[in-house]
């Protein structure tokens, strides 16, 4: 999957589909697609059933002049598509980047490489604020020239108030937030209230090697793979749908800092390629899973 410019997707819109799967849908699509003067460049299709089951579908179409053409073709897709199918669908302009929010802690692996990784063109987001109840990170965030907002973290169980605050800087100006190793856990009212979806990652040790100095404890068992998992954020901690994971093979004979070394080199792969993926409109949610085209 490559990383395209948002200036070379001038007048590209992506298209998600999915519902109960039906004979027909593929027509529909690319016949809408046709009559409202698109082009089809990209095209993914996946049914769990072919007899009534899930349907799911991600389109990439060139149509000049697509924003003062796009309400029209949201009119149609509601007309065809969500009316005549009872399909879901969402439709976005490829030339607009999502508003990526980073909210983080003391490691900043996995911070200093998303930044890194869109200033160097590799994730099509914009980045309006990093977020951390650490100050620490705050002349390395500033040096790729995002802004950075310390909120502390309110001692005890109660994170209202810091949340509070967080709340009121995202409100209206992020379209999703990633955990960059935020070691904070979000309120199910917190979920609610940003409205936008959560990105989170984490060793793939959970929940075998819980709470502090996971690579430790994976050291002390033998552990002969290591990973990390990226995942949506839910109410309920750390089941949210996976949306990318991978692994890498230890040995013996590594310390519990070589694991924790090659731990951080896995985080920052995988949750960049979850945080492209997303950006890219590839994932769709399906209850506790998801489909990555």
């Amino acid at each position: 999957m490559t990383v395209v410019p948002a200036s070379s997707l001038t007048d590209h819109a992506c298209l998600i589909v999915h519902g109960a799967d039906r004979p027909g849908i593929v027509a529909a699509v690319s016949a809408l697609i046709t009559r409202n003067q698109g082009n089809i460049v990209a095209f993914d299709q996946y049914s769990d059933d072919p007899v009534g089951g899930a349907y799911f579908q991600r389109v990439v179409f060139h149509r000049a002049g697509l924003p003062a053409a796009l309400s029209e073709i949201e009119a149609d897709l509601e007309r065809t598509i969500g009316g005549e199918f009872g399909l879901e669908w969402t439709i976005t302009d490829q030339a607009s980047p999502k508003r990526m929010a980073i909210l983080a802690s003391k490691q900043d692996h996995c911070l200093l490489d998303l930044l890194w990784r869109h200033r160097r063109g590799d994730l099509p987001v914009s980045i309006p604020m990093v977020i951390s109840n650490h100050p620490t990170a705050a002349d390395d965030v500033h040096s790729f020239g995002v802004p950075f907002f310390h909120v502390p973290s309110v001692p005890g169980p109660d994170k209202s108030e810091s949340e509070a605050k967080i709340i009121e800087l995202l409100r209206g100006n992020v379209d999703f937030i990633v955990l960059a190793r935020y070691m904070q856990i979000l309120s199910p009212s917190f979920l609610e209230q940003v409205g936008v979806p959560v990105i989170n990652i984490h060793h793939s040790f959970l929940p075998a090697f819980i709470g502090a100095e996971p690579y430790k404890k994976a050291k002390e068992r033998g552990v002969k793979l290591i990973g990390a998992t990226s995942h949506y954020v839910t109410s309920e901690l750390d089941e949210g749908p996976i949306i990318e994971q991978d692994t890498v093979r230890v040995a013996h004979g590594d310390t519990a800092a070589e694991l924790a070394r090659r731990g951080a080199d896995v985080e920052r792969q995988v949750l960049s390629r979850a945080v492209l993926w997303h950006a890219q409109d590839r994932v769709i949610r399906h209850g506790n899973h998801t489909i990555v085209f």
